[in-house]
């Protein structure tokens, strides 16, 4: 079979295996590592010359360090509070650490358990954002708060790849070079990198703006330019390409450029991991599997408990540190292609990288799980959660948010555009409204605008209790998700609100459901606006032309 077949045949048994983790609700390198070892020597033997894989491999994890220093700006930054740094850098502490011990007690040399202590503190960036998208939980506070030390998890491994890189005993300094020499190298380049950056790039970028091809191409060809010349003064191509990607990282265009290279990054980091999953040497797997359940057990179990103690001694609500905490229950693609670097460095065997991956696997697959089903797992572990909670949860609770007001006559859930002009109209009729939400800044626009707000999860049942709802006549959620508006509406009911609940109705099915439910009325957002329009649209047409 030649090159071309071999990977025609690995991109058709990808897309095979990638439907069926779509359908499984799974994350694709789950499916790509299974690929790899289905088509190595252990099952198939599809792929014979791994020469080509290889090389593709290289690409994709170059093109992956570009596009984080292309995200990593200095304002981006600046901006982390200090929830996010203080949960960051305790969880990647606590990790290390516990990991480091744990790892020599299963037997690992120093190397080895060093090299899996760290692949354990980082979480997948782009699986979390994923699917806290798909449960439009981005932008809710412990979606914020997970999104910021995630960023911390970014630059720690971008350093912990600085450092491994810089420390090569099996080759020396590089074609000889002294030590001073190459720090002088390394200066001088560092120089001339801010030179570039500071005068020439920004002129060269801004007339390539009228040709996104070109664009690219400058783009690509910077970046491997960097990790080149990183590979020529003895460091590691990969550092070379996130110092590329750093560079340009302050430049105007680094959204257009970052976007045009995430689909690319995506196609060659396939390759990476079908690599990875052919060159797995199954004589020591069969004997990590202990090994690895009981470090994706501490991975699952150790990390989001460190979350949720950090973030209820900041306090939190369990809740928030619960959701939180769950992002941080699995290990990263950061993780293998961290200790695949040492490999390459001959810091470490390939032992330890087979036992990364079946961290991987197992943690990537029941973390997914974990946060897409977080509510009812919360639900049946919140009665022992309460010792992640500090008898007063100030930066949560409802009423220190609360502006001084007289007491709410309705209430409003969710101020998205719809909630905010909804709760506008019910106040200028004369009713006192208090509106609530998870999103820091819907809640800062409408405060803003001249409503009174306060901070509040719909999915949080205990949270209603916390609510002024003495004179409240009427609870609103204007929240598209039919589940939570479910859940909503038992937490009113057995919280003993006697007032109307009205839920919104966005999908097909939502009317009939929340009818049977009890909703005291239902909101029609679409077929109401239609209705509207359609009214309006009659009376111009209809109107005689003049």
């Amino acid at each position: 079979m030649s090159a071309f077949q071999e990977i025609a045949a690995l991109l058709s048994l990808s897309a095979l295996l990638g439907m069926l983790a779509v359908r499984l609700r799974q994350p694709l390198i789950i499916a790509y590592i299974l690929v790899g070892i289905i088509a190595g020597p252990a099952v198939m033997n599809l792929a014979g010359d791994h020469s080509s894989i290889s090389l593709l491999s290289e690409i994709g994890i170059t093109v992956l360090l570009f596009v984080v220093g292309l995200k990593l700006d200095m304002h981006l930054v600046r901006t982390l509070g200090p929830v996010a740094l203080a949960t960051g850098l305790g969880q990647l502490s606590f990790t290390i650490v516990a990991g480091l011990i744990l790892c020599r007690l299963l037997g690992l040399d120093w190397a080895s358990a060093g090299y899996v202590a760290v692949a354990l503190t980082f979480s997948s960036t782009i699986i979390i954002v994923k699917l806290l998208s798909d449960k439009g939980e981005i932008d809710s506070l412990h979606g914020r708060i997970a999104m910021g030390f995630l960023i911390v998890q970014d630059i720690a491994v971008v350093l912990a790849m600085l450092v491994i890189s810089l420390y090569q005993p099996s080759h020396g300094t590089h074609e000889g070079l002294s030590p001073l020499a190459l720090i002088g190298a390394l200066l001088a380049s560092l120089a001339l990198l801010y030179l570039l950056v500071r005068f020439a790039l920004p002129r060269l970028l801004a007339p390539m703006a009228r040709s996104p091809e070109l664009l690219m191409l400058v783009a690509i060809a910077w970046g491997t330019l960097l990790a080149g010349g990183a590979e020529a003064l003895g460091l590691s191509k990969e550092l070379g390409a996130f110092i590329a990607g750093f560079c340009l990282a302050s430049t105007p265009l680094r959204e257009a450029i970052a976007s045009r290279l995430t689909s690319l990054r995506d196609f060659l980091l396939l390759f990476f991991f079908l690599h990875l999953g052919i060159q797995l040497d199954f004589t020591y797997l069969h004997q990590q599997i202990g090994s690895a359940l009981l470090l994706s057990l501490f991975v699952l179990i150790g990390n989001p408990l460190i979350v949720m103690a950090i973030m209820g001694a900041m306090g939190y609500r369990k809740r928030t540190g619960f959701m939180a905490g769950l992002t941080v229950a699995q290990i990263s693609e950061f993780s293998i292609i961290f200790v695949a670097m040492g490999i390459s460095l001959g810091h470490v065997g390939g032992a330890a990288l087979g036992l990364t991956t079946l961290v991987g696997i197992i943690t990537i697959t029941l973390s997914t799980y974990m946060i897409l089903y977080s509510q009812p797992l919360f639900e049946r572990l919140s009665p022992w959660l309460g010792i992640f909670e500090r008898r007063v949860a100030h930066r949560e609770n409802a009423e220190d948010n609360a502006p001084e007001q007289a007491q709410p006559e309705v209430i409003v859930y969710g101020l998205g555009r719809y909630g905010r002009q909804l709760a506008h109209r019910l106040q200028d009729g004369g009713l006192r409204v208090l509106g609530v939400d998870f999103d820091p800044q819907a809640l800062a626009s409408a405060r803003q605008a001249g409503l009174a707000v306060c901070y509040g999860d719909a999915e949080d049942a205990d949270f209603i209790a916390h609510l002024p709802l003495q004179q409240a006549r009427a609870l609103v959620s204007t929240i598209p998700q039919r589940e939570v508006n479910a859940i909503l509406l038992r937490a009113a009911r057995s919280g003993g609100f006697r007032g109307n609940v009205t839920l919104s109705a966005f999908r097909e099915g939502d009317l009939e459901a929340f009818t049977r439910a009890g909703a005291a009325s239902v909101l029609q957002p679409y077929i109401d606006a239609a209705d509207s329009a359609a009214r309006r649209l009659l009376e111009e047409v209809n109107q005689p032309l003049s």
